[in-house]
């Protein structure tokens, strides 16, 4: 394929975000957050399929026994492609009326890891939560005022999440118990490059960076030094993930709320030259 594929479609998201990619179902999920809907695009057919919901819907993580859960509102909730039907797991943040679930990933232990923020981008009051296959929602870190990412090594010894309003990336060791260490900065973007939004990891152990304001994704290396980027025709760009039987192809969410852009909330591929880490399930 050519670098820059806009995949073809009957709309623009507002805001675009967390894309998923389904070996089982051989296509990406991904969510309009301010439009309450989870889009997926057949890799068979080409043919993208929307649900919609009531509220606010920040991301799709795969069960590993069928279906998905997503971060709908401020509660995690099971929910059936098939059928449309939905079931709560947990509801971490029952009177944070301000607050919505925004970005999370499942690691190689089958647990989430999500994080939520202020409806209104502006006040620190959202949280890091680990979610375990029990259900049970546990918050391990925080405050926030735009929690985003996460990226899980392959190994599941560490993750990385951002909190996009400070502009930087953190990284925090997994203990065995599912407990975080320190919070330490790993990635402090310079204002040029826009802010840290989704991120993925490669196969190489570098690290992907949907950079908001920056009109790329950009890959760091292991250590945390910027290696090169990838130009894409809107400035919001909102994450990234590997994509495709052989995970070599890469898919880009991107946002047009606030901005007149022709491409401004379209879904892209590119071609990232190199491959990516197998999707993770959630084993509750």
């Amino acid at each position: 394929m050519s670098l820059l594929r806009i995949v073809e479609r009957d709309r623009r998201d507002r805001l675009g975000e967390g894309p998923l990619w389904s070996t089982r179902d051989n296509a990406l999920y991904w969510t309009d957050i301010l439009s309450h809907r989870l889009n997926r695009l057949s890799l068979d057919s080409g043919v993208v399929r929307s649900w919609e919901f009531d509220e606010y819907l920040g991301w799709a993580v795969e069960r590993e026994k069928g279906g998905l859960v997503l971060g709908l509102g401020r509660r995690f909730m099971r929910f059936d492609p098939e059928t449309g039907v939905t079931r709560e797991v947990a509801a971490p943040e029952p009177d944070r009326f301000g607050n919505r679930i925004n970005d999370a990933k499942a690691d190689p232990q089958g647990r989430i890891w999500a994080g939520t923020m202020s409806i209104n981008c502006a006040d620190p009051t959202g949280s890091f939560y680990r979610l375990d296959t029990d259900g049970t929602a546990t918050r391990v870190d925080g405050p926030y005022t735009i929690a985003n990412g996460p990226a899980i090594s392959a190994d599941g010894s560490f993750l990385l999440h951002t909190d996009t309003a400070l502009a930087t990336i953190f990284r925090f060791d997994i203990h065995d118990d599912g407990s975080l260490g320190p919070r330490a900065p790993f990635i402090t973007f310079e204002p040029e490059w826009g802010n840290p939004d989704g991120m993925t990891f490669d196969a190489e152990g570098c690290l992907w960076v949907a950079c908001w304001g920056g009109s790329c994704v950009t890959r760091f290396s292991p250590e945390g030094v910027r290696e090169r980027s990838i130009a894409l025709p809107a400035s919001q760009i909102t994450s990234c993930t590997f994509a495709g039987p052989a995970l070599d192809r890469m898919f880009v969410t991107s946002a047009s709320d606030g901005v007149d852009e022709p491409q401004g909330g379209a879904l892209f591929e590119v071609d990232p030259g190199c491959r990516g880490l197998a999707t993770q399930y959630y084993r509750g």
